[in-house]
């Protein structure tokens, strides 16, 4: 069975909530699809009124990150629990912003993933490396250490059902995108991975997005590969392109 296409858009600390109900009847007939799995990742604030603003539409709501923990003295967080009730389906899991900014690591990262699947939720797991990283050519050494950390517990069912992100850290908001050969190389190697820590039929079903600069003229051509199931935008997730990014 093919792969469906997911495109899920990182809205990132941007947004206020009627702006985001704005965007939302915005893209509305823009992201109208029966052949992509459309998500928007929201700030938390957002979410609440996003999940409205989208029923009755083919979009679904994720959240940019949660914390593991079910309830308690956690000042500031949201559980997966909380999230769930609130209607949302997806979120993400280990951004590079939340890896470096915040400092998150892959015990923590893990912990995290098992919590959302646990609460129901589907994680969109994100890998990648930092342009030093990839010069020395360890660029699928630290991928495979992160998603074999990331993925310890979780069962090859888990698996098929969640999404991988690779996303090279050099081209997330700098304008730079992989080129088309070194994206699907990646996800190949991921791909890969993902068998040897498993099966082939874990590897097969798991969907892989591309991010990092993921835009209007060159969707087409990263989607179009074989080991590339979609894309987790941006910016470009915050205007009227994202409808042509889906519509690709």
């Amino acid at each position: 069975m093919a792969r469906k296409t997911i495109v899920a858009g990182n809205w990132k600390m941007n947004m206020t909530p009627s702006q985001a109900v704005k965007l939302c009847e915005e893209l509305k007939d823009l992201v109208k699809s029966d052949t992509v799995d459309v998500v928007y990742c929201v700030p938390a604030i957002d979410i609440i009124p996003v999940v409205e603003a989208v029923k009755g539409t083919n979009v679904k709501v994720g959240a940019e990150n949660m914390y593991y923990e079910e309830k308690g003295a956690y000042t500031g967080e949201i559980s997966a629990e909380m999230l769930k009730d609130a209607g949302v389906e997806y979120v993400i899991i280990g951004h590079s912003e939340r890896r470096d900014y915040f400092k998150e690591c892959d015990c923590m990262l893990n912990k995290k993933v098992k919590k959302a699947f646990e609460a129901g939720l589907t994680p969109i797991l994100c890998c990648g490396e930092s342009l030093e990283q990839r010069e020395m050519n360890v660029t699928m050494d630290w991928i495979r250490l992160q998603i074999k950390s990331d993925l310890v517990g979780v069962t090859a069912d888990q698996v098929k059902s969640m999404v991988i992100a690779y996303e090279p850290i050099w081209a997330i908001g700098t304008g730079k995108t992989a080129t088309t050969e070194q994206a699907q190389e990646v996800c190949k190697g991921i791909r890969d991975c993902i068998a040897e820590m498993y099966d082939a039929a874990t590897a097969e079903a798991v969907r892989i997005q591309y991010g990092g600069s993921v835009n209007a003229s060159n969707a087409a051509e990263l989607f179009g590969q074989p080991d590339i199931d979609g894309g987790l935008v941006g910016g470009a997730s915050l205007k009227a392109d994202f409808g042509k990014i889906v519509n690709f």
